[in-house]
């Protein structure tokens, strides 16, 4: 893998990349939108989980068209659990989203699905919490908004983080000084300090903040962590 240079910290600067994201995984409108309106008075990007039933053995609310309301309330950040993200794209981006992350396993053309997703907005790439990094190799991440890393298997929420699993944000980290790290699966109050050890800069947590008693103190209380780990 390619270090990073000067250039990518004038696109990347740390002081803005650390974040705690909301994130959403439902099998109805109801709740995802019941989840929205409780973060809108404090979030600023929100990550929606979507899954086909063929990545993994589960299914979520696919139809982006509600989404549209909430364009500009959040930067919408689309984590594509499905087969052949790039098929996503354009109807998820014509519904308001602009961050694009799509999982590698099931997807046929890396390049183009990150050349596709440029034309639309940001664009990222996952891998899953079973999968090596070798699968990387011969990607140039230089290009990417984000690389996020599963610290579960990804398919379903309130599954309990693999602490091992943060190797590969450290081997990452190592190769790409001002690469957008995100991290996702089991972030709570602890894990999300590890992660910040390892190199990780943006949080996605899901069951455990809304979970929580007040949702707004601890996603707070995350920020707060992030920010003095």
């Amino acid at each position: 893998m390619k270090n990073g240079t000067l250039e990518e910290s004038k696109k990347f600067p740390k002081l803005k990349m650390n974040e705690i994201i909301p994130g959403i995984l439902e099998k109805e409108w109801s709740e995802i939108e019941k989840k929205l309106e409780l973060v809108k008075p404090f979030a600023k990007t929100v990550h929606i989980d979507i899954i086909d039933g063929k990545f993994a053995d589960n299914i979520t609310f696919l139809d982006p068209a509600p989404f549209k309301k909430y364009e500009n309330d959040f930067l919408l950040e689309l984590h594509m659990m499905v087969e052949d993200p790039l098929q996503y794209l354009k109807p998820w981006a014509a519904a308001g989203f602009q961050r694009f992350i799509g999982h590698i396993e099931k997807m046929p053309d890396p390049v183009e699905f990150v050349a596709q997703g440029q034309l639309l907005g940001a664009v990222g790439l996952a891998i899953d919490g079973p999968t090596k990094l070798d699968d990387l190799q011969d990607l140039n991440l230089n290009d990417l908004d984000c690389l996020l890393v599963m610290t579960i298997t990804a398919g379903k929420s309130g599954q309990e983080f693999q602490s091992e699993l943060l190797e590969k944000v450290r081997e990452i980290r190592k190769n790409y000084e001002y690469l957008p790290i995100e991290v996702d699966g089991g972030i709570n109050d602890k894990s999300i300090v590890e992660a910040v050890e390892a190199g990780a800069n943006r949080f996605v947590s899901t069951s455990h903040l809304f979970g929580s008693s007040s949702i707004r103190e601890e996603y707070h209380h995350l920020t707060s962590l992030i920010h003095n780990s």
